[in-house]
């Protein structure tokens, strides 16, 4: 008999790009996932659309007040510790305030010719080629 599919947590998450640097960061070390590179954002409260969560999120992780925001990307993510996931991708493409690492081991901007340096969650590797490509056009 089959496991059922466990319902995907909604995700909000914020591709902010600068000067073609994009931010980076890395879970804290006790964290799921700890260590593993992302982008910054969380879960989406019951109610909340995925854009307020993201806005909601940035404020508390980095600091910032989100200007201006575009979908960018959504998909459903399992991993191996029946982690499921409907991450929905934002760019962030205007913010006030000073990005302030509040949430995180650590934070960087990078370039995407820099993503294969880092461990990703395996979820963002379609949004990081599809990065990639829109600004290496590898």
């Amino acid at each position: 008999m089959s496991q059922p599919v466990p319902e995907p947590v909604k995700v909000a998450v914020g591709i902010l790009i600068i000067d073609g640097k994009v931010l980076c960061c890395q879970r804290k070390k006790n964290m799921r996932y700890g260590l593993q590179w992302e982008f910054p954002g969380g879960k989406v409260k019951p109610g909340e659309s995925p854009r307020d969560c993201l806005i909601r999120e940035l404020q508390e992780e980095i600091s910032i007040a989100v200007t201006a925001i575009e979908p960018y990307a959504k998909h459903i993510q399992s991993y191996s510790d029946n982690g499921v996931f409907a991450v929905h991708y934002f760019l962030i493409t205007d913010f006030q305030g000073e990005v302030k690492n509040n949430a995180f081991e650590s934070i960087r901007w990078s370039s995407p010719g820099e993503f294969d340096a880092l461990p990703f969650l395996a979820g963002n590797k379609p949004v990081l080629d599809r990065l990639k490509e829109e600004f290496t056009g590898s």
